[in-house]
This record gives structure tokens, C-alpha cells and sequence, in this order.
């Protein structure tokens, strides 16, 4: 098991070095089925935007601060 959950982690380590932020924070809540990335220090955010994807994208002054994704579990990307 600890195995394949390595290996997962190896083949996206490209995807967590692109990040756009020097700190980032993940926190999942299995109960809510939430995913929480944030790029800054944990703030509240001042606008969000809700995409069809089932995506909260988290802003502050303009600037993403984070994203909160929804149902994570069934998340699937909508080309």
C-alpha cells in the first residue's frame, strides 16, 4: 500500500513543483469529501469564483490565494 501511494506522489511531482506559490497548504476532509489548497498563509478571501468543475477558486485583491474543490472523490476535469 505504501508503495503505490509513493509512486502516485513520484509521477506528480512535477505538478506540486509548478505550483504557483513558494508555500502551499493541502488539507482533505474525507467526511466533507473537500480538497483545500492554499497558496498563502490561510486568509479569508475577499471574491471566489465557483466553476463548473465544482472548483472554488479563492481570491484576494485580485490574487488567487487558494482553491477549494467539491466532491473531490468524483472530481473529473470538463473539457
Amino acid at each position: 500500500m505504501a508503495e503505490k501511494t509513493l509512486e502516485k506522489i513520484y509521477q506528480n511531482i512535477p505538478l506540486i513543483r509548478a505550483l504557483p506559490a513558494r508555500h502551499t497548504w493541502i488539507d482533505y476532509d474525507r467526511e466533507a469529501d473537500v480538497l483545500y489548497i492554499t497558496f498563502e498563509k490561510p486568509e479569508r478571501a475577499t471574491d471566489s469564483i465557483l466553476t463548473e468543475n465544482n472548483v472554488l477558486i479563492r481570491k484576494k485583491d485580485g490574487k488567487v490565494i487558494g482553491l477549494t474543490i467539491i466532491n473531490v472523490s468524483k472530481f473529473r476535469i470538463k473539457k
